[in-house]
């Protein structure tokens, strides 16, 4: 489905964010990327969508071959690839199902997209609205829903583009323990019933455990676990945390919450 070889990202400053890397994610596969903040697991997705270049190595799809060979590639890549954000993306004065619809732009030329949405595309982003229980809020401002919806809206966003392959940039972590279950079961639902690849961002072990068919643990750059999440063991917990598991789970926890805190104070200041 896609591969990574020897990929590495090195940021102005000589700051390591991926150390050479080499993975494989097979089709239909929900994989969690599971580590603290700092761990280069923003870095390593983002790759594989070609928004952070490589500065060695190289990112393969194997009906398109390197990712970043042409400007053409790269934009038939994106085509065929949907993000989930953690802060949604969202248009906020927009409903719904405009918002969804934007999911369509990369199917779309430039001189068509400056034209309505056509049926087929509107029915598309309804019955994506449909498959994340949002139907009824189709034609409902973005910004008058719940951050859970809001996410699900997302989710719905990159299901209408009908990818091969989700990359969710911890997507729960500003939700509620109840809203991100709810979250990561719609996404691996879709996932698996359409056939898509799925490789999403987690802090938390717990999520990680529920929904993973594999867990890639990353710290300092570097892959230090990669298997079922059956196999993830204390002493795993701990080369990925750097922590006893008690004091992993507390750090995965307190991260959201730190991370709402400061969204919080920026929007009320």
């Amino acid at each position: 489905m896609l591969s990574v070889e020897k990929l590495e990202v090195t940021y102005p400053g000589g700051i390591k964010a991926l150390r050479p890397t080499t993975l494989t994610f097979r089709k239909g596969e929900f994989v969690v990327l599971l580590g603290p903040s700092g761990a280069g697991k923003s870095t390593l997705l983002r790759c594989l969508n070609g928004l952070v270049p490589a500065t060695n190595g190289r990112v393969s799809v194997p009906e398109l071959g390197d990712i970043a060979a042409s400007r053409t590639v790269l934009r038939r890549h994106r085509a065929a690839t949907g993000m989930v954000f953690q802060q949604h993306h969202l248009i906020g004065r927009l409903s719904a199902l405009a918002n969804v619809l934007m999911g369509r732009l990369g199917h779309q030329n430039a001189l068509r997209s400056l034209w309505p949405p056509s049926r087929s595309d509107q029915h598309l982003g309804l019955e994506a609205l449909e498959r994340v229980d949002l139907l009824d809020r189709a034609v409902t401002r973005v910004d008058l829903l719940s951050g859970g919806q809001q996410q699900r809206v997302g989710i719905a966003r990159a299901v209408a583009q009908r990818p091969r392959l989700i990359l969710a940039d911890e997507p729960v972590a500003s939700l509620d323990p109840a809203a991100a279950t709810r979250v990561l079961d719609l996404l691996r639902s879709i996932c698996r019933a359409d056939g898509i690849s799925a490789v999403v961002s987690l802090h938390q072990v717990d999520l990680a455990r529920q929904f993973a068919d594999r867990v890639i643990g990353v710290r300092g750059g570097e892959v230090v676990f990669d298997g079922a999440p059956a196999r993830l063991s204390d002493c795993d917990l701990e080369r990925i945390y750097g922590a006893r598991p008690a004091e992993a789970l507390n750090d995965a926890l307190e991260a959201p919450r730190a991370r709402r805190g400061a969204i919080y104070a920026v929007q009320t200041a």
